[in-house]
């Protein structure tokens, strides 16, 4: 006993119609931009307080903004932590960074840093001026035979004493 397939065709199809949204492109492709722009936006700082800072002031609030990030983000903190802040005139503070990838990363949190910074030394019209800084902010790793090197380049007889003991400087 053989069964046969039977097809069935209708004359309807099956599936409902799409119903039509409220959103029509070519509509929103003729639509006119209607951009508008406040003159007032800009924040005037000469009615704003601006008041003296140290550079101690800067480094305190800097290290605290560290310990919060030690704990809070590890991965800011840690791009992070080679910058170096100093106050470089009267109302601008210098950011010596090492790379660009950690200036990415302090990017995300340099509004946060600076706002509270503006606020707690009552001066806002601190401006901030980026310096890439390849020599001084460079992380070194120092092995063991690294350090031995630099002990040579100030006492060479260390030389010749690695070479009479063969030390081990794995």
């Amino acid at each position: 006993m053989a069964e046969e397939n039977i097809i069935i065709k209708t004359s309807k199809p099956l599936s409902k119609r799409p119903s039509s949204s409220g959103f029509s492109i070519n509509s929103f492709l003729n639509q006119e931009e209607k951009v508008e722009v406040d003159e007032n936006v800009a924040v005037k700082t000469e009615n704003l307080p601006q008041n003296h800072f140290t550079d101690t002031d800067l480094q305190m609030e800097w290290n605290l903004m560290l310990k919060q990030l030690q704990k809070k983000d590890s991965f800011i903190f840690n791009a992070v932590k080679t910058f170096k802040m100093f106050k470089s005139g009267e109302h601008q503070i210098t950011v010596s960074y090492p790379s660009d990838s950690a200036k990415v990363e302090f990017d995300k949190i340099s509004g946060e840093f600076f706002n509270h910074f503006k606020r707690k030394v009552h001066n806002y019209s601190i401006e901030i001026e980026y310096k890439r800084d390849f020599e001084n902010l460079k992380v070194e790793v120092m092995t063991k035979r690294k350090i031995f090197e630099k002990f040579t380049e100030k006492n060479p007889l260390l030389k010749d004493l690695d070479d009479l003991m063969r030390f081990d400087l794995t």
